[in-house]
């Protein structure tokens, strides 16, 4: 592969980023190089692929001026090679901050200058601050993608980032539905993307195989590899890889929103 496929997955808190972006880059793992950069203060996505939480860049550049990239990358499953930026205290600090940190230590390590096919960002989306925002901007992430479920607040936050991502004018490469079991809800999901003027690239179902993976701090890909959990993970991922569609979202306002919802 020639050209660094740069992803940023962005979802409100909670709606199951980190298990998506370190399933799908222990698939990618399969057949190419590959960074995770978990940009969330909760500093949890890469847990599962190295197998333990990491120290954070903020935790690290807290204790000492400089940081080599040893101390920053750690290598998971696959060879995935993993960073978490991390936040502050809670209630004290801009959570951003680690974002913006992080990325500039990156970029003085010349860390996005190794031999990379794939890097992943995960990045909490409830707020897009100046933040949480650096991933979208066209230096770091060439398309950006959104994890949702049908509930209210999920896609109430899906609407959030689609404004952030048309502020910047991302390239939009679709919604997808992580789903929690509600009724119709891949039609609610699918008609919001089509509202925002986009689609849903993947659809990943609730399974018990998450939660028994993540007990043991692994991906489904490495505990379950024959699952057809696992296999929806590779679809995704391939999906993601393969996709030329992207658009500049076109987001609801408040209520067009609301009477979207309601409808359902």
């Amino acid at each position: 592969m020639s050209k660094t496929k740069r992803i940023a997955i962005y979802g409100k808190g909670g709606i199951g980023k980190s298990t998506i972006v370190s399933n799908i880059a222990a698939a990618y793992s399969e057949n190419c190089n590959v960074l995770v950069i978990g940009c969330d203060p909760k500093a949890d996505t890469t847990r599962t692929l190295v197998g333990s939480r990491i120290p954070t860049i903020l935790e690290i550049v807290k204790r000492k001026k400089g940081a080599s990239p040893d101390e920053i990358l750690f290598k998971g499953y696959g060879g995935v090679r993993c960073v978490e930026s991390g936040g502050p205290e809670p209630g004290v600090g801009c959570a951003g901050r680690g974002v913006i940190v992080a990325m500039n230590l990156l970029e003085k390590l010349e860390i996005f200058s190794e031999d990379l096919d794939v890097i992943i960002y995960d990045v909490l989306g409830d707020v897009v601050c100046g933040g949480f925002a650096v991933p979208l901007r066209e230096e770091f992430a060439d398309e950006v993608y959104i994890v949702t479920s049908g509930e209210y607040m999920a896609l109430y936050a899906a609407n959030n980032i689609c404004k952030g991502i048309k502020k910047l004018k991302s390239r939009f490469g679709g919604v997808i539905c992580n789903r929690r079991g509600l009724k119709d809800e891949v039609k609610i999901v699918g008609e919001f993307a089509e509202r925002v003027g986009s689609k849903i690239i993947g659809v990943i179902p609730k399974s018990e195989l998450v939660q028994k993976s993540e007990y043991e701090a692994k991906t489904v890909v490495e505990k379950f590899p024959d699952s057809k959990q696992t296999e929806l993970y590779r679809k995704l991922a391939k999906a993601i890889y393969l996709n030329e569609d992207f658009v500049v979202p076109e987001p609801m306002g408040i209520d067009e929103f609301e009477e979207f919802f309601r409808q359902f």
